[in-house]
């Protein structure tokens, strides 16, 4: 499991830019809080070489699925959420992670850690309440 400012990583593929090449498809965790974006650890040697030789080639687009083969289940297996989840569940899920490590923060006498997971649950719940006025339409309260 990935962490980012204490929020667990999202799973999911996106489009990175290596000076003028961009490489889709690459494995990637997302910070839903502070929007930090990294590469999947298990493909970081990879992205470099990959990235390197396409820079190199000249190369302004490739896709890493078509030079890099990885089994989905071994990159998705340490992240709690993924990007094929519904939005709700995912801030849902973050927020309940937050309000346990809160609880464990508070058994801590860690101030400093209260005060960083208190930030990161309003911004947690500034998403949700956008979420939740994007639903009425679908029948969702």
């Amino acid at each position: 499991m990935s962490f980012c400012c204490g929020a667990s990583m999202i799973g999911t593929k996106g489009t990175l830019k290596h000076f003028r090449t961009q490489i889709h498809n690459v494995p990637i965790l997302f910070c839903p809080v502070c929007h930090q974006i990294e590469i999947h650890h298990l493909v970081e040697n990879e992205y470099e070489i990959l990235a390197e030789y396409a820079h190199g080639d000249g190369a302004s687009e490739v896709d890493f699925q078509d030079y890099v083969e990885q089994a989905n289940k071994e990159l998705l297996e340490n992240c709690v959420n993924h990007e094929n989840e519904d939005p709700m569940d995912i801030v849902d899920n973050q927020i309940d992670m937050s309000l346990d490590l809160l609880g464990f923060a508070q058994a801590l006498n860690d101030t400093e850690w209260q005060t960083q997971l208190k930030r990161r649950l309003g911004i947690l719940n500034q998403r949700r309440n956008k979420l939740k006025q994007r639903r009425p339409s679908e029948g969702y309260c």
